[in-house]
């Protein structure tokens, strides 16, 4: 009788999951805010919590998903009809990039830091964070990127140019810190940091938020 009822439940409850899936929409599982990964959470713990409680019937699974994504589906209608809802339960977009400079401010607000930041970059074939003019950190954790105009398309190949060697630019400091590593692999030291840090009026490097180096190029510097 056991296994009949954890049977039983687990199919009620993955169906009545599928039915809100469909009901609430894709931007459930294609568009996660803080708001709709909270309710998703909750969500699957009333089933799973429902599946091994042997106080708990068929019906008042249905009732706790049902009540559950009433309650999420009335929070969307809300944002729908009322904008101003939506800062509140949705967030807000924050640009992280304009042109061409990082805003250090939006960034720890959105608790984000350089490395996740450069995550974010990478995930959108972006390597290099003097390539973009603006960025903007989406609601659901992602990043939209406008490349500079030179880096935007066309291609060398659509121009019929030839090939050139690519570098990739390196993280010599990030938050103030130098990033050894990087600084050693590329043959450099401390003291050739220090001297372009200085052309730059930079006495240390615990007054730059990133600075990144590419092969035959001057060292890219960005302050707090």
């Amino acid at each position: 009788m056991v296994y009949s009822q954890i049977l039983i439940e687990t199919i009620i409850g993955f169906l009545c999951l599928f039915v809100l899936t469909k009901v609430l929409g894709k931007t459930q599982i294609t568009q996660i805010t803080a708001f709709d990964f909270i309710a998703a959470l909750v969500l699957g713990e009333l089933v799973g919590n429902a599946l091994y409680d042997k106080e708990v019937g068929i019906f008042q699974v249905l009732y706790a998903v049902f009540l559950w994504g009433l309650l999420i589906y009335i929070t969307e209608w809300v944002t729908q009809k009322f904008k101003g809802s939506r800062a509140l339960l949705e967030g807000r977009p924050s640009v992280i990039i304009y042109k061409g400079k990082l805003q250090y401010q939006n960034m720890k607000k959105g608790r984000l830091d350089i490395n996740q930041l450069q995550h974010l970059l990478r995930s959108k074939e972006v390597f290099s964070i003097q390539d973009v003019e603006y960025a903007v950190l989406e609601t659901d954790g992602t990043v939209s990127v406008l490349r500079k105009s030179l880096e935007q398309t066309p291609s060398r190949g659509d121009l019929n140019l030839t090939p050139q060697t690519v570098e990739l630019a390196r993280t010599l400091i990030s938050d103030g810190e130098i990033v050894w590593d990087n600084l050693s692999e590329e043959g450099l030291d401390e003291g050739w940091l220090e001297k372009e840090l200085q052309k730059q009026q930079f006495t240390s490097a615990k007054e730059v938020l990133y600075a990144e180096y590419k092969k035959g190029e001057a060292l890219h510097v960005q302050p707090y």
